[in-house]
């Protein structure tokens, strides 16, 4: 049975209701749902904290009790040794069982949080538009979903938490040092000012350094990319040095980045321990001078040196976490691009239709220009096709063949004049219902890692028999090919289906496409990469497609397209011939030029064949 389309996850969040123009806003908002874990996880540190705190006067009692300076809880000495000893005991089973239920609320949110994250990039990213594709590097986008996504991974599991955690120390840490003496309290802050000083100047440069440093890995991912797309062709023109010293110019590239960027992470940390340093050691004299004058008691100064311990501690990560912070920012920053960009709206239109189309199109002064709007792709292109019949699309290349064909389904909109499906204007039909629609065979196939059944049944999303699969391919004349193979229709293609001829492929897509069973079908120069010999299985195939619908057919040979109903001569955008074989055969023109050139290049090769047959 044809697998369908899996439906969106109960956790799918929609990211783009979190962009906030405050980028730590817009990453609460990306936590929505996992408030109460996060919240969790720090209310444990919080707890976990309390218990070392406790255990650090737990130390000073002890150590009052045994210098004469306090007085045992209970008469019997060796019961209240046992109690100090139970409480340390209890103290660290408290804070080592809620630090690690922290760890585990902390790593909830964040798998978490990242899972639906890449689900929601990963759904996005299919409903953006051509063009946006056409413009964005692959291997950026996979970098961006893969590299930045885990950034902000780290970001929410280690300084989100992190920060509750710093806070929490500090405050605690500090406030119990005030109670030991207000004087050892205000000592031990007196590195703070400094050390954001510095954490905060670190960040800003860290940040500029993190973001050219990502944006070098995804020029390096979109080479590495490339070439592992092309390792065919790399191959077969032995270009493997030259494809060498391209990958290793993009990656010096990343190694000179990355070594700025460790470079400014490896400052930070001589300066911060310099400052924290000195200031523990400032606060240690300062303490062991007021135990000299008797204004603290050693049980004090012990337990102050455990404090101010888990007092520095968090300044000096506090520090470390602004800066690392500035790389989830980056990557943050970096994902909200893709976040922002519109998605087409696939099922908005002024008609729901509940019927397929007749399939009677009619171009009225179409014109079209791409994004850059500085030239005109097409202009002004009118002509009519009834349902049934086929039109044919020729022309030199960049004669606007294509672009005309990727406005049927609204892959882009045109910018002038109107198209009509049935007698209702294109723009009025959901673009989802209009690539239910219409089927496409394209030039360059493509198959994806999966069995042969999977790539045929892909265009449908319903369950399909595999008495139809069957019957599609032998439709396709594929059949009788796919069951030599020893797993017949259970086969994996490989990689683009490059386990299969260019042919096979072919009629492959070829059998999806009649699953489908679209009423508009557009076969874009689809058997221009092919033999002779299976150039007339394929349209052979196509024949068979083709009955009943209307075609738009894009061919360079003239064999292909002169039984058409319609040919279209196309040059620069432009109309130039318009009518059947005969009648464009009968008048002077491009197409006249093109039939003649082929015709005797045909009879030429023909000639050249019956003499070696005769020899």
């Amino acid at each position: 049975m044809a697998t369908l389309a899996p439906t969106q996850p109960s956790t799918y969040f929609d990211f783009r209701k979190a962009i906030a123009a405050n980028r730590l806003k817009g990453l609460w908002r990306v936590m929505t749902g996992y408030h109460l874990s996060y919240a969790g996880a720090v209310i444990t540190l919080a707890i976990s904290a309390l218990s070392k705190t406790a255990t650090l006067f737990v130390l000073r009692y002890f150590a009052d009790l045994v210098s004469g300076a306090a007085q045992p809880i209970v008469a019997d000495m060796g019961q209240t040794f046992l109690l100090i000893g139970l409480a340390f005991v209890g103290f660290a089973a408290v804070e080592g069982g809620f630090a690690f239920l922290s760890g585990r609320l902390a790593a909830y949110t964040a798998e978490g949080i990242t899972r639906r994250l890449r689900n929601f990039l990963f759904d996005h990213i299919q409903r953006l538009s051509f063009s946006y594709h056409s413009t964005t590097p692959t291997g950026d986008l996979i970098e961006r979903v893969t590299s930045d996504v885990d950034a902000l991974r780290r970001f929410f599991s280690e300084q989100a938490i992190g920060v509750g955690r710093i806070l929490l120390l500090f405050f605690i840490n500090w406030a119990a040092i005030l109670s030991l003496s207000v004087k050892l309290g205000l000592v031990s802050v007196i590195s703070i000012p400094p050390i954001l000083l510095i954490s905060v100047w670190f960040f800003k440069k860290v940040t500029a350094a993190y973001e050219k440093y990502q944006e070098q890995e995804a020029a390096l991912s979109t080479a590495l990319q490339e070439n592992l797309t092309g390792v065919r062709v790399v191959k077969a023109f032995a270009r493997q040095d030259y494809e060498k010293g391209k990958f290793e110019k993009e990656n010096w590239g990343k190694f000179l980045k990355g070594k700025i960027l460790l470079f400014m992470h490896s400052l930070f940390w001589p300066l911060s321990d310099i400052v924290l340093g000195l200031q523990m050691l400032g606060g240690f004299v300062f303490a062991g001078l007021m135990v000299i004058d008797g204004e603290i008691t050693v049980g004090t100064y012990l337990a102050y040196v455990g404090l101010v311990v888990w007092l520095i501690w968090p300044i000096r990560n506090l520090g470390r976490l602004i800066v690392q912070t500035s790389t989830g920012m980056v990557s943050y920053g970096r994902l909200l691009e893709i976040m922002k960009q519109e998605r087409e709206d696939l099922f908005g239109g002024k008609v729901q239709p509940t019927s397929p189309v007749k399939g009677e199109v009619a171009f009225e002064n179409v014109s079209f220009q791409y994004s850059d709007g500085e030239t005109d792709v097409l202009k002004n292109v009118s002509f009519t096709v009834k349902p049934g019949q086929s039109v044919a699309l020729i022309g030199s290349t960049g004669s606007g063949k294509t672009s005309l064909v990727n406005l049927l389904p609204r892959f882009h909109e045109y910018t002038g004049g109107r198209i009509l499906i049935d007698g209702i204007d294109l723009r009025d039909y959901p673009r989802e219902y209009l690539r239910q629609q219409i089927g496409i065979v394209e030039q360059e196939p493509f198959l994806f890692s999966r069995s042969i059944r999977e790539n045929i049944a892909l265009g449908v999303a319903r369950k399909v028999t595999d008495e139809e699969i069957e019957a599609a391919a032998r439709a396709a004349a594929i059949h009788e090919a796919i069951v030599s193979f020893p797993d017949g229709y259970k086969t994996i293609v490989g990689e683009k289906g490059v386990t299969l001829s260019g042919g096979q492929k072919q009629r492959v897509t070829i059998a999806r496409t009649i699953l489908k069973n679209p009423r508009i079908l557009i076969l874009d120069d689809s058997t221009s990469s092919v033999d002779t010999e299976t150039e007339a299985e394929i349209r052979q195939a196509l024949n068979s497609l083709m009955e009943n619908r209307t075609t738009f057919i894009i061919a360079h040979r003239i064999q292909s397209v002169m039984n058409a109903d319609l040919i279209v001569v196309l040059d620069k955008g432009e109309i130039t011939q318009m009518g059947t074989h005969a009648e464009l055969v009968a008048q002077d023109g491009m197409y006249r030029k093109i039939y003649d050139i082929q015709t005797r290049v045909d009879d030429e090769l023909a000639n050249e064949l019956s003499e070696f047959d005769i020899r």
